[in-house]
Parts: structure tokens; sequence; C-alpha cells
């Protein structure tokens, strides 16, 4: 199982939630899903925020859940 369904499944939503909050189709998320398609670089951000964690958490790069602090560029 990947991470990105990990996380809808734990936050209760279905596919055709997190499609929509992409602004995306059901379809089109289920291949992300299930590894057909790679996310962009903006959908992995939108992702990000929606759970309140990081890009690197949802690639496995850690398994901190936290998001990392807000950047000083942001600002």
């Amino acid at each position: 199982m990947n991470r990105i369904r990990e996380m809808r499944e734990d936050n209760d939503l279905l596919q055709k939630d997190v499609a929509k909050i992409l602004n995306i189709s059901q379809q089109q998320y289920s291949r992300y899903e299930s590894g057909e398609n790679e996310l962009s670089y903006d959908s992995l951000i939108k992702l990000a925020n929606y759970y309140n964690t990081s890009i690197d958490y949802l690639l496995y790069r850690t398994d901190e859940r936290k998001p990392y602090p807000e950047s000083i560029m942001k600002k």
C-alpha cells in the first residue's frame, strides 16, 4: 500500500473526495494510488497541506508525520 492511500483511508475519505481536493477525476487519482502515474509537485503540495504533513512523509522519505516548520520565505 502506498502512503497517499494510507493517508486517505486514515482520514476516512474516498478516492472521489481526494480527487475533488486535487481538482482531478477519481480515475486519475486512482492511477496515482496504484502507481500507474506519478503525482505532480503541485498535487503533492496540496496533499501535504491538506493532511498537515510533509511531502517527504508522503514519499516515504521520512516516517515523521509532523510537517516541517514554515519557511521564513513564505512570510
